[in-house]
């Protein structure tokens, strides 16, 4: 077992596919322990190069929304009416702080997420 730091995309490719040949090894073989290292290796590498921001408010109700299998028709109430919402939801018109008020409750999502700036289709 020769393990390196992962510096390179080469490095990086090289290690994913030796996991992906170790993967299955035994519990406690010696290429069981060098796949948990190199899982280390490779997350930390990904956390450093391929990082994810958070979604926009919109993405963000779309994904609750369906994690909830919620309708448009269940955030009426909270974003003023069923217009309303498909206007919101197709980028149309922005949010308001009454509705990002009614909607971190209604969907348990952070504020901070829904009131970060996001473009209208115009």
């Amino acid at each position: 077992m020769e393990i390196k730091p992962i510096k390179t995309d080469t490095d990086y490719q090289v290690a994913l596919k030796r996991l992906h040949e170790i993967f299955d090894a035994p519990i406690e073989s010696p290429e069981s322990d060098e796949a948990d290292i190199l899982a280390l290796l490779i997350d930390d590498y990904e956390n450093k190069h391929f990082q994810i921001g958070p979604p926009d408010p919109i993405e963000a109700i779309k994904i609750r929304m369906e994690e909830l299998s919620l309708k448009q028709i269940d955030l009426a109430e909270a974003m003023g009416g069923t217009n309303r919402v498909s206007e919101i939801l197709n980028r149309k018109r922005k949010l308001t702080i009454e509705m990002v008020r009614k909607l971190t409750n209604k969907l348990n999502l952070s504020a901070e997420i829904l009131i970060t700036d996001y473009d209208l289709v115009v």
